[in-house]
């Protein structure tokens, strides 16, 4: 190691490495973590040292769910507001969804139309899911060729006509072609046959809601999802897992050595049914809020492995379309800048740590993603990191957000964890709230 390229040390009495959390100095060198040695270590000549006393230095954030809208409805979000949230909360990596932005990310052609677009506002390394649509087989390959990181789809109506969802015989397809250059399919899993029989009413009640999306919609597109898998062995992805009932034939299937990997998000593991008041549709998401028992089980599938990683699901919208009226608001809850606090808040009332909150949402979403560069404080990673004092409080003000549309289903809510600090690639891109100017990559996958 030569001691000229050290500009930048990093030392806290509490670091999270992939060994464990201890005290470390970690040494960063042209955007690198060149090395995690003892706190105490001898600091190379020349080089800034920044010490973080007792507050926890974690890898920067990886989320693999955000729905960016840009361009195209960029008034409900874009890539310059959710870049910054993004950084205020500790992430520093995301993957955008290919849906809600017009043109969505479909064909090579879009793709580019958005890369474009996202390049000069992305405060945050930014990623590209495509999508997979009942008439873009062909597009495909192509897509993964130019970079993006899998595909998405739905099986049942996504919320928008552009992006309509596959029946199983799509389904099959597409994951036939996925498979076939050994691709990732990232699926949006209720079946639509179980929504269109479960009773739909419109109005302000909750429980009226939560009868329209049934756990069974969830359990049986799983269940189909994972004989499709198993069938073409093809690597699949349960996106936003709400249902509990799932997680037994999901573990069983991964015992049997099928490709199937499983998230499930913030509100999903910190909100419940039971809280939700009539007409509050900053709650409203699909699959939807659960029962307190069901999250408890979910809880468990964490800590058993079942479910690997956590990720925000970020939905927003303009506040207009969050009518009190739970059938026709705009499904989706906006949390990318809360995400880690409301999950810690949570994780460490259930006496889960910190060095596991990390795992679940940086170094899971990053090794689904292939983001060889990302997810742990190891020498060879990106010098991405987030400074976070885990014992501090605050109470969420939604007027304090970054998001462009500042709806939150957290708002008044007290949590634990506050984020000093957000470092990317050596260079401190966000603290106490203020934001530098934008340095964030385009990634693709392998890079």
């Amino acid at each position: 190691m030569s001691g000229m390229d050290v500009k930048l040390v990093l030392r806290s009495t509490r670091v999270v490495t992939p060994e464990g959390t201890r005290a470390a100095a970690v040494l960063v060198a042209d955007g690198q973590i060149e090395a995690v040695l003892p706190y105490d270590a001898e600091v190379p000549e020349g080089a800034r040292v920044e010490d973080f006393g007792d507050d926890v230095l974690l890898p920067g954030l990886v989320d693999t769910h955000v729905h960016v809208n840009d361009p195209g409805r960029t008034h409900w979000e874009g890539f310059w507001t959710a870049t910054r949230a993004a950084a205020a909360g500790g992430i520093t990596t995301l993957l955008d969804m290919p849906l809600n932005s017009l043109p969505p990310t479909t064909t090579v052609e879009n793709l580019r139309i958005k890369q474009e677009v996202a390049a000069p506002k992305a405060h945050i390394d930014t990623g590209f899911w495509g999508g997979a649509l009942p008439d873009n087989v062909k597009d495909l390959r192509p897509l993964h060729d130019a970079g993006v990181f899998g595909f998405k789809c739905f099986l049942s109506p996504s919320g928008v006509e552009e992006f309509p969802e596959l029946n199983q015989e799509q389904l099959a397809n597409s994951l036939a072609e996925i498979a076939g250059f050994g691709g990732l399919l990232i699926v949006h899993a209720e079946d639509p046959h179980h929504l269109e029989a479960a009773p739909q009413k419109s109005g302000e009640k909750y429980a009226d809601f939560l009868a329209s999306r049934p756990r069974d919609a969830e359990n049986t597109a799983i269940e189909n999802l994972i004989a499709q898998a198993r069938r073409l062995d093809a690597r699949v992805h349960v996106l936003h897992l709400s249902s509990s009932d799932a997680l037994p034939q999901i573990a069983a299937a991964k015992r049997e050595g099928v490709k199937v990997t499983v998230e499930s998000c913030p509100h999903f593991l910190t909100l419940t049914a039971e809280e939700v008041p009539d007409g509050a549709t900053e709650f409203k998401c699909c699959p939807p809020i659960r029962e307190a028992a069901n999250q408890d089980v979910l809880w468990a599938g964490l800590a058993d492995g079942t479910i690997d990683c956590i990720v925000s699901d970020h939905s927003p919208c303009t506040t207009d379309l969050k009518t009190p009226d739970f059938a026709s608001a705009w499904g989706g809850i906006s949390s990318l800048q809360l995400g880690l606090p409301a999950i810690w808040t949570e994780a460490r009332r259930r006496g889960h740590t910190l060095d596991e909150v990390v795992r679940w949402m940086s170094a899971a979403p990053a090794e689904l993603a292939g983001l060889h560069r990302k997810g742990a404080i190891e020498a060879g990673r990106d010098a991405d990191f987030a400074v976070l004092d885990p014992e501090a409080t605050f109470t969420v003000d939604p007027a304090e957000l970054f998001h462009r549309n500042q709806v939150t289903a957290y708002a008044g809510k007290t949590l634990y964890g506050v984020v000093r600090s957000t470092w990317l690639r050596g260079n401190r891109i966000a603290a106490d709230g203020e934001l530098a100017e934008p340095t964030g990559r385009l990634l693709e996958r392998n890079q």
